[in-house]
């Protein structure tokens, strides 16, 4: 039910868009041959003519259109009509082709709003991350940093922690003996190595079975520093790492707490060097007790990337009593959350998100039903306005066969005094056509291999 719930959602606010344009068409008194609501594929399941428009309801909701008597070859208004869409002035037509669109972000607005006035108050985006329990082992380093229950997460290695996956982030990336190693930590342990054992000549070839090796002692790998794009889900972690292979890693398991290794004839000092370098990395918490900011001694996290402690998740909300207060903190809601969807979409198309990140309506469903079965009907229309915010900037990218597309051919046209040649205006509306079909199979691919792979 609720997965329906969502589609109807999602369905609104295409019916939302294709209104703009219908309404902006009319108040240009440009003729609208069809309305339709859904894609036109499959079965028809309501159609009605009111007036000079055919209102037709299709089998596939998620779509819909309106269609000018321009877009008929057939059709018998004569071409140097005013009612046909492409003998209005450059910015008639601008208005009319952005006005999906403006209706998705006054839709998105004032569900915000709706939510804002009923609900009382608004999601700021971050979140309280209080220590619910300590559940690591007795011996683990986390019992020796001085958290305590109750202490509430403020910081990990300077970056600020607001969302719960934050923490968990951080440890798995901390995780000791993972295999990887920084080239400073391995050529600093090298360079010790060669200092304590100085009848080695040579780094890289093998040594002498029987010979012996002071080790040097192990240190902790450089604690590692997350951006708040890579926090956000906005860019990908990327550190320059050295990678242990499988003879290193087994040497490094064997000579742990040894003070002295002997060679087998098939180990380099540079070996030695990689299997001393990965050990651990240290986490410093930053918390705030009794509304002061305390720095705890490090913690680590172990061989599976957790550090042992329950986390009690508190989502910090925004009051929205009075019209003033809803107003603004409804506007800052939208604005902040076009503002991620901006950036999120540059960093896509730039390579810095990874295109497996990209998802489409499948798991948009999904997500959405669960965000209402889970969290309640005004966290998902939350997430409705911002479907609707979406849409609308996706409409806007400079793409043939969305809106922003048109406006790209509308200001061409304005630049040049005339339009586009239609032969040219349909090779590049098929192109673009293309690559949204290309787009959308990959789409459908990420939702299914999430849905497959539980990542969603």
């Amino acid at each position: 039910m609720n997965i329906i719930i969502m589609i109807l959602l999602i369905s609104f606010l295409i019916l939302i868009h294709e209104l703009g344009h219908f309404m902006a068409a009319k108040a240009f008194k440009i003729k609208v041959d069809k309305f339709g609501f859904g894609l036109p594929f499959g079965p028809v399941l309501f159609r009605k003519q009111i007036g000079e428009t055919e209102f037709l309801i299709h089998a596939l909701l998620l779509g819909g259109y309106v269609s000018f008597p321009d877009d008929d070859v057939n059709s018998e208004l004569p071409e140097d009509s005013p009612e046909r869409f492409q003998n209005k002035p450059v910015y008639q037509k601008a208005i009319v082709v952005s006005a999906g669109v403006v209706a998705n972000v006054i839709c998105a607005i004032f569900l915000v709003m709706l939510t804002a006035l009923i609900w009382q108050k608004l999601p700021a985006g971050k979140y309280d991350i209080e220590i619910a329990k300590i559940i690591a082992p007795k011996d683990a380093a986390v019992h020796k940093s001085g958290l305590q229950k109750e202490d509430k997460i403020y910081k990990i290695n300077g970056s600020l922690i607001t969302l719960p996956y934050q923490v968990n982030k951080y440890a798995a990336l901390s995780k000791k003996y993972d295999g990887k190693i920084s080239p400073g930590t391995y050529a600093e342990t090298l360079e010790n190595l060669k200092k304590i054992n100085t009848n080695i000549k040579s780094e890289n070839e093998p040594l002498k079975k029987g010979v012996k090796i002071q080790l040097t002692a192990v240190k902790d790998e450089p604690a590692l520093h997350l951006s708040q794009d890579v926090l956000m889900g906005l860019g990908k972690y990327k550190e320059k790492l050295l990678t242990l292979d499988t003879k290193q890693i087994k040497l490094r398991d064997s000579i742990q707490g040894k003070k002295e290794f002997v060679s087998d004839g098939a180990t380099s000092l540079s070996d030695i060097a990689y299997a001393l370098s990965d050990t651990k990395r240290p986490m410093n918490f930053t918390v705030i007790r009794n509304g002061r900011e305390i720095n705890l001694k490090p913690i680590y996290s172990d061989e599976n990337g957790t550090i042992g402690i329950q986390q009690k998740i508190t989502e910090v909300l925004i009051p929205t009593k009075t019209p003033g207060k809803i107003i603004t903190a409804s506007c800052d809601y939208v604005w902040t959350n076009t503002e991620l969807m901006i950036v999120g979409l540059v960093k896509l198309f730039t390579g810095q998100i990874p295109m497996q990140d990209l998802h489409g309506i499948v798991a948009i469903t999904k997500l959405g039903g669960d965000v209402i079965e889970h969290q309640g009907l005004f966290k998902g229309l939350l997430l409705t306005a911002i479907i609707s915010l979406n849409l609308a900037i996706i409409n806007l990218l400079p793409i043939p066969a969305l809106d922003g597309g048109h406006l790209l051919f509308l200001t061409i046209e304005k630049i040049k005094g005339k339009p586009l040649d239609e032969k040219t205006i349909e090779k590049i509306g098929n192109i673009g056509f293309s690559f949204l079909l290309i787009l959308m199979f990959l789409i459908i691919f990420n939702d299914i291999f999430a849905l497959i792979t539980k990542k969603i």
